[in-house]
């Protein structure tokens, strides 16, 4: 009987380390470069010598309109992975052929102003319809609202079910991102970033 005992463990614990080495790996079955670095980390590379280049203007204002601040920032980060092309294929707007340095690049500008949950909670998708509700009870949101927050990076979320490459539920990856130098906003200011992002033709 404890031999018996001993080998079900034994096929248990083989079965938890298979499950736990599977989210991370089911993603990269397919030849190429996968979404996830590890089970928590989505992979990201610089935009330096890839064939996106991306540029982010923030304004910031006040509550009543007052221009706070105007920031720009031309490094950037993103997933290399086809779901980027994705995005900017159909998620970003319409696109123009411009030609810089004798390369020619398709170039989208797309303009997105966050509420104050989205700000709080770290979330900007760019899904047409909300793929995550983003809940905040009304004692949370009023306390919140009293609360100063730090912001150092910008994002372009991504959100999908990605239950079919091993990582259950909704994920939500940062297509792109752009850290800023670090601010404190309040509650009622509003941020405006204008993305920019050329994809170099091939």
């Amino acid at each position: 009987m404890k031999k018996f005992t001993i080998a079900i463990l034994g096929t248990i614990f083989v079965a938890l380390i298979a499950c736990s080495i599977q989210s991370t790996s089911a993603d990269h079955l397919e030849p190429g470069q996968g979404l996830f670095s590890s089970e928590e980390e989505v992979e990201l590379v610089t935009t330096d010598g890839t064939k996106y280049q991306v540029h982010l203007q923030t304004v910031i204002r006040t509550g009543d309109g007052q221009l706070i601040t105007v920031d720009e920032e031309p490094a950037a980060a993103y997933v290399p992975h086809e779901i980027s092309d994705y995005v900017f294929d159909t998620l970003m707007g319409e696109k123009e052929i411009v030609t810089i340095d004798n390369i020619k690049y398709e170039k989208v500008q797309y303009t997105f102003t966050p509420t104050f949950k989205q700000r709080w909670i770290g979330l900007y998708q760019i899904n047409p319809e909300p793929v995550v509700n983003l809940i905040m009870e009304v004692d949370d949101l009023k306390q919140a609202k009293m609360k100063h927050k730090h912001y150092s990076i910008w994002k372009i979320h991504g959100c999908w079910d990605l239950s079919n490459i091993g990582h259950p539920g909704v994920q939500c990856l940062p297509i792109f991102q752009v850290l800023v130098p670090t601010m404190v906003l309040e509650a009622d200011d509003t941020v405006t970033n204008q993305w920019t992002i050329l994809r170099e033709l091939s």
